[in-house]
């Protein structure tokens, strides 16, 4: 059976609040063998039951979150999240990744939220900490205008070297933050060419990967890396009855 990937969801103030997900991660999911749901707020006893019934977890990009988290006061750089979604997501990781080896992917703001998750802290706003970095981390007008690539030097003898098969990928970036303090059990798996971390591991679990930049913006060539996390997820799919 295809395994069933829980996917986090944006928050939208509203006057009528709405979830959302952009439909590059649903279909990175479907195009690499799962089966998309939705994974919206909810209370924790429900959540238990969510994460009971899927096979792997895809936290997606959006606002900041609360710098609360890593106890720092919040920079004017910082455009927070919902706090619905904000509360929620911390807690998803840490029943997802510290309680049990379910398949995580973080992708852009979810791979910051996977290391505040276990404790590390942000970068809050990199042209403000990192004012003589030349990489374009962010893409203004992406949708628009085109999205940003810059240079991403994977470490070697990780397991994003071995899906990728190269230690030097362009990646399609658009983000203000990035990992500074790795939080617990976290390696950092690939850099930008101003240090920045692009890429963070846990290296005690089979598949717990953040990447900080867009591989559903540019699936072709990010395919083996959700095609590995869909494997692994599949690991943990019931086999269908004959």
């Amino acid at each position: 059976m295809k395994p069933i990937i829980g996917i986090n969801v944006d928050i939208h103030h509203g006057p009528a609040q709405e979830a959302a997900v952009q439909g590059n991660y649903i279909r990175a999911v479907q195009r690499a063998g799962g089966i998309p749901v939705l994974v919206p707020p909810m209370p924790d006893d429900d959540l238990n039951q969510v994460l009971s019934r899927i096979n792997g977890l895809m936290l997606i990009g959006g606002d900041d979150y609360d710098p609360k988290h890593y106890h720092e006061e919040a920079c004017e750089k910082v455009r927070l999240a919902e706090p619905a979604r904000d509360d929620f997501d911390i807690r998803l990781i840490q029943k997802a990744v510290v309680a049990n080896n379910m398949p995580v992917l973080g992708i852009c703001a979810g791979a910051q939220a996977l290391n505040i998750g276990l404790g590390g802290s942000l970068i809050q706003d990199i042209p403000s900490e990192l004012v003589h970095s030349k990489v374009q981390h962010k893409s203004p007008n992406g949708w628009e205008k085109g999205w940003n690539f810059h240079q991403v030097k994977i470490e070697p003898k990780t397991k994003l070297a071995q899906i990728y098969g190269d230690t030097t990928i362009d990646v399609p970036t658009s983000h203000h933050q990035a990992v500074k303090r790795l939080g617990a059990g976290l390696t950092a798996a690939a850099h930008a060419e101003d240090g920045i971390i692009e890429a963070v591991e846990y290296e005690d679990k089979p598949f717990t990967i953040g990447v900080q930049w867009h591989p559903e913006r540019d699936f072709d060539k990010n395919r083996k890396l959700f095609e590995e996390f869909i494997k692994h997820a599949a690991a943990l799919a019931p086999v269908a009855s004959r």
